[in-house]
Order: C-alpha cells, then sequence, then structure tokens
C-alpha cells in the first residue's frame, strides 16, 4: 500500500522530498489538483469541496496513509478528513511555533510567508495567538509565487523583482526567521536569501511533517514496505507522459541543488 501526498499542485512535492530521505523504502501515490490550482486565491467552500473530491479518489486506490502536503489545505479541512477516514492523515501548517522560539531574545520579528487562504483561516489566527505571546510574528500573503512555481518558472530575472515588490513595505532588518508557510515556496528559498541579510533563517513545515509520518508508521508497524515507487496524478488522471515526470525528476533535483548550496553556505560562515 502507499503513502498518499496530496497539494493543489507541485508544493507538496517539497514535502514528498524530505519523506523519501526519510523513507526511502515506501512506496507513494502524489495527487496535484491542478484542475483548480491555486487553492490560496479561492473561497473556503470550494476549496473544501476540492479536497474531499480528491482524497475520496486517493483512498479508493487504497493508500495505507495521507500527508495533506498544503497549508492551506491543511487549514480549512484536515479534522473532517480524519473523522472520515480510518487511515492516518496528517497535515502541515506553518512553523511558527519553532519560528519564535528561535527569535526569543534577538530583539527580532518573525515573518510568515503563505497564501491569503491560509493566513485568513481561524486555524493560523489560533496557532499565532497560542503561540506569539510578545507580539513578534508579522505575515504577508505570496501568491505570485505559487503561480511562478505552477508555470515551473523559477528565472530569477522574474522571481527576483516581485520578491522585490511584496517586501518594499518591510524593514527586512527587523527579522530573524522567515517561515516559508506554503509548500511552493521552498522552491524559492534560495531567491529569498538573495533579499534577506544573511542573519536571516528560513525554516519549513516539510521535515517535521516527513518526521511525523515516520513516527506515526512506526507506531502502527506499517513502515519500509516498498521501494520508493512514486506514482503521480494531475487531479485523478494518472501522470504517464515522460516529458512531465521528467519536469517532476528536475524539481526533486532542484531542491537537492538548493539544500547543498545552502548548507555550503551555512558551512563557511562558521569557517
Amino acid at each position: 500500500m502507499r503513502i498518499g501526498f496530496f497539494d493543489s499542485g507541485i508544493g507538496g512535492l517539497t514535502v514528498l522530498h524530505q519523506a523519501l530521505k526519510l523513507l526511502p523504502q515506501e512506496d507513494y501515490l502524489f495527487y496535484a489538483d491542478t484542475d483548480h490550482v491555486p487553492y490560496g486565491e479561492k473561497t473556503k467552500d470550494e476549496v473544501r469541496e476540492y479536497i474531499l473530491q480528491a482524497v475520496d479518489f486517493m483512498a479508493r486506490q487504497h493508500i495505507k496513509a495521507l500527508v495533506v502536503a498544503c497549508n492551506t489545505a491543511t487549514s480549512i479541512v484536515i479534522e473532517e478528513l480524519r473523522q472520515r477516514y480510518d487511515f492516518p492523515v496528517l497535515g502541515i501548517e506553518p512553523a511558527v511555533k519553532p519560528a519564535v522560539e528561535q527569535s526569543e531574545g534577538k530583539q527580532k520579528k518573525v515573518l510568515v510567508l503563505a497564501t491569503r487562504l491560509t493566513l485568513q483561516e481561524k486555524k493560523y489566527h489560533d496557532l499565532v495567538h497560542r503561540i506569539d505571546h510578545g507580539e513578534i510574528v508579522d505575515s504577508l500573503p505570496l501568491p505570485g509565487l505559487v503561480e511562478f512555481a505552477e508555470r515551473f518558472d523559477f528565472d530569477e530575472e522574474r522571481i527576483i523583482p516581485y520578491l522585490k515588490s511584496a517586501l518594499a513595505h518591510l524593514d527586512l532588518k527587523r527579522y530573524s526567521t522567515v517561515v516559508l508557510g506554503c509548500t511552493h515556496f521552498p522552491y524559492f528559498e534560495g531567491s529569498l536569501r538573495k533579499i534577506f541579510p544573511d542573519t536571516v533563517d528560513f525554516i519549513s513545515g516539510s521535515l517535521g511533517t516527513a518526521r511525523h509520518l515516520k513516527q506515526i508508521l512506526q507506531a502502527g508497524g506499517r513502515i519500509n514496505e516498498g521501494t520508493g515507487d512514486i506514482l503521480f496524478y494531475r487531479s485523478s488522471v494518472q501522470v504517464e507522459d515522460p516529458a512531465m515526470l521528467s519536469k517532476y525528476e528536475r524539481l526533486f533535483k532542484r531542491l537537492d541543488e538548493m539544500e547543498q548550496s545552502i548548507n555550503r553556505s551555512k558551512g563557511s560562515d562558521l569557517t
């Protein structure tokens, strides 16, 4: 049985990328709801219906666990999904808690970048209210990054001007941590690092979600039951086109190369 990963588009691949490193001996089904992407600019009721239809389809493929690898979808429907299905359902939410914890004592703020719908939801506001006792958390929607990613457009000649314009009203020196609160945003971490001061840390919920998935599989005795095979679906249609499958492989490679570049940069900063 496969582990299901769901997102409105290709953002969830950033979470699957972490799962593949932690759980290489599992098989996966990745479902991108490309008929309805982006979710972040649609109504809550619309998005809820899209998600339920997609997960119903995934459940019929006999998945053993589901990762809702989309912050917007998690904020809207995660509890309903857990009540609806008998397999484990994991979500992802902006990593506000670790961001606030590592910013304590620095006299700096935290900036959460996400979709407009995620930032409007009660789940997000409750999270910030519960954690942000010092009122250091600012939030900013960046819907353009989702659109860039879904076009597989990572050209910094277009990305960086968009980011500079969207961030122009902020004093970037005031922040110690930036939360990538949309699973599409890690594709652009390299570009964001070129705009923010070198002292700023970037975090997302992808690794924590993958670790939680591993714990759940271990606890249920359902771990290491595959070979790393992945089936890709675009709104219930299996992807078999070699050109599209090659694009997905390039996205994984992009994430690997970015991680290596960031790690090298951090290493040089310590020497």
